[in-house]
């Protein structure tokens, strides 16, 4: 098996949602938006999701579950698929990271990894 035939590439951006927050209520919200790009030779879908989110405190929380916002989408080598999720933290500045479930056509089960990334409140980080 080469190494390009299931190469799945996450891409992550992160914005503070600051209408949301209650900063003095040590409640801080993040949308992420999600880029997963199928750079491998087969089709493969997003059976589930595993995340593991940890706050500035070391509190760590873990999500997992079918799909990415309801849906489980398939993609063809060289498709990509984008959505916009978001996560609620007790601290300015968080990590995330984990990773998808993917199947290809073919039958293969594989883990997409998911690069750690920070979440935090504008100014909080330089």
């Amino acid at each position: 098996m080469s190494s390009n035939t299931y190469n799945i590439k996450v891409e992550v951006q992160t914005q503070y949602i600051a209408e949301q927050s209650l900063p003095d209520q040590d409640h801080f919200v993040f949308a992420y938006t999600i880029t997963i790009h199928n750079n491998g030779e087969v089709p493969a879908q997003l059976l589930r999701r595993h995340w593991v989110i940890t706050d500035a405190n070391n509190k760590v929380q873990e999500v997992k579950g079918e799909g990415v916002v309801g849906e489980q989408p398939h993609l063809q080598p060289g498709e990509s698929y984008r959505y916009t999720s978001g996560t609620m933290l007790e601290t300015p500045v968080g990590t995330m990271r984990g990773s998808y479930l993917m199947i290809a056509d073919d039958g293969v089960e594989f883990e997409a990894d998911i690069p750690q990334f920070t979440l935090s409140m504008p100014r909080i980080l330089h």
